[in-house]
């Protein structure tokens, strides 16, 4: 386990001088001289310039830490003679995307390293000529444990292939875990009901959180369901409301491509949205929504549930740990975890099923993937339960020790921390890599397995209703659906898939507010075929009939 050693890190950390990577010809970034690599540690010590989005909810550094400068990056340079250098730091995601773009323009320097979340972005950085192809890097560095990771999930590499050629990386592959619905189990109960499993419980149970008091208090201030639609009705991790759609539509949700008589259709043009539509308005005219729904992003439809004004929201198992402050701030608040409901023709509800949070790229001058490798294969000791990382990254930080005990809730740590540090903060990685697909250490640990090792020690800390979750999660796994379309935009969506998806976002949110009629549907399905989707529609069953990964992955080493 990584233990502290101040004076050493301290030391180290005045190594600087001479190791930060320069500004070549073009603006290019131009990664330092490669060290030599001796008993897993690089000596003269090499540096990485990164770019990086930093994920604001991930917990504030400890003073005098930052994200050059702290507990991780003094371990990687102590053992592993590699630092990084944030030389592109974007806030959200919209920040972060603008600044790469400048980098992209010429306007700021490319980092060496820099995760890619958008697929567009990374069309672009392709075209460019900017980026390092790495099939041959992959073959040659990248250690067997994460070839056999990556072997499982060779649809991942489709965006970032162009004839042959790879450009990227997918970050961290695996199956998340899906969502499941928190329900105010305290309302359930002062109104004598059950968990709704189906389209007409589900509208019985919210209608009585509207209508039925539920908080006791006298007054018609609780509504039913709360979820976002400023960014359109398929977030995919938290305040979802996909899963009313998926009751009409099955596994043709909006806003992903799935396959229907053997090509690819757009979830969003299928008939049976209608209904979904139909029902979500009369929903929203009865007041069982929140009335500004439109406007509210993924995180502000949070809001409503923790201050105990909305009884059900949707999201993955973590989400309970984001909305467990109204058991703490309303006297005898309880929140349950129950699964999503079936649809209307008995079939599950289907969501988006996530392989991987973005891509790793690389500057075309960047002359050490074998450091990224030993450092990136070193982040999936904590998935493992293996080397320096048995129980997280940094005692005091992610986990600490306790009574000769591993903790993980940060605030029974010796130095109590209002959250935890974890990697997001402290690697080039925005989230920790994982090894544990759809919650399958929760349902382990539910069927009696032990808790022997770091990952399920973690999981084994978690509060009852997110172990119900990801039980949950586990349990209905083949609920999760990918995109069948998951490669760079084609040419028609580079020119009008903004327009679509506005048209589209516009259209559903009027007709759930009555501000246009239920028929105001079919024109959005023949205007989205004519001004664009038609020809996309085509030229992504032309990629789909393409799409042969696997000389590729036999290329990288991956068969």
């Amino acid at each position: 386990m990584l233990k502290k050693k101040t004076g050493i890190w301290l030391a180290a950390a005045t190594m600087l001088t001479g190791l930060l990577a320069g500004c070549g010809s073009g603006g290019e970034s131009e990664s330092a001289a490669a060290g030599v690599l001796k008993d897993g540690k690089y000596d003269p010590p090499v540096t990485i310039a990164i770019g990086k989005q930093l994920d604001e909810n991930a917990g504030k550094y400890k003073d005098g830490e930052s994200v050059d400068d702290n507990v991780l990056t003094r371990w990687a340079a102590e053992n592993l003679g590699i630092r990084t250098q944030t030389t592109l730091l974007g806030g959200d995601s919209t920040n972060y995307n603008t600044k790469l773009r400048l980098a992209l323009t010429g306007s700021e320097k490319l980092p060496d390293l820099f995760p890619v979340y958008d697929t567009t972005l990374a069309n672009d950085l392709i075209e460019s000529g900017r980026v390092k192809e790495i099939s041959a890097d992959i073959q040659q560095y990248m250690p067997e444990r994460l070839k056999e990771i990556y072997k499982q999930y060779p649809s991942t590499f489709n965006p970032v292939v162009r004839d042959g050629q790879v450009y990227g990386l997918a970050i961290s592959p695996n199956l998340t875990e899906g969502e499941v619905m928190l329900i105010r189990q305290d309302w359930l109960d002062k109104l004598n009901l059950e968990a709704p499993t189906t389209i007409e419980e589900f509208e019985t149970v919210i209608e009585a959180f509207t209508n039925q008091d539920p908080d006791g208090n006298g007054k018609k201030d609780t509504y039913g369901f709360t979820f976002s639609g400023k960014d359109g009705y398929n977030t995919g991790w938290v305040s979802d409301p996909v899963m009313i759609f998926s009751a009409y539509t099955g596994k043709n949700i909006p806003a992903q491509w799935q396959e229907k008589d053997g090509k690819l259709v757009y979830g969003s043009v299928v008939e049976e949205n209608k209904e979904a539509l139909a029902k979500l308005r009369d929903w929203y005219s009865a007041g069982y929504l929140n009335k500004e729904l439109a406007t509210l992003g993924a995180w502000d439809a949070l809001a409503d549930f923790t201050e105990g004004k909305a009884g059900i929201i949707v999201g993955r198992p973590w989400l309970y740990d984001s909305v467990r402050d109204v058991e703490k701030n309303v006297d005898g608040a309880k929140i349950a975890a129950y699964p999503t409901i079936q649809g209307v023709s008995g079939e599950p509800t289907y969501q988006s099923g996530q392989l991987n949070d973005g891509y790793f790229m690389f500057n075309k001058d960047f002359n050490n993937m074998e450091a990224f490798f030993l450092y990136y294969d070193k982040l999936y000791d904590a998935a493992f339960g293996t080397g320096d990382f048995t129980y997280g990254y940094a005692q005091g930080y992610d986990y600490d020790i306790v009574d000769g005990k591993p903790v993980f809730d940060p605030q029974k740590f010796n130095e109590p921390l209002e959250a935890v540090q974890g990697v997001g903060k402290m690697a080039f990685t925005k989230n920790t890599p994982s090894a544990d697909p759809a919650g399958k250490s929760y349902y382990d640990l539910a069927n009696g397995v032990e808790p022997e090792n770091g990952v399920l020690l973690r999981s084994n800390s978690a509060e009852q209703t997110s172990k119900d979750g990801y039980v949950i999660s586990y349990e209905n796994r083949d609920s999760l659906l990918p995109s069948a379309f998951n490669g760079p935009p084609t040419p028609t969506m580079q020119t009008s898939w903004e327009q679509l998806s506005t048209m589209e976002k516009e259209t559903f949110t009027k007709i759930i507010y009555s501000n246009e009629p239920l028929e105001a549907y079919d024109t959005f399905v023949t205007n989205w075929y004519a001004k664009g989707g038609e020809q996309v529609t085509q030229e992504i069953n032309d990629w789909y009939g393409k799409t042969n990964i696997e000389e590729v992955m036999g290329k990288m080493g991956l068969q």
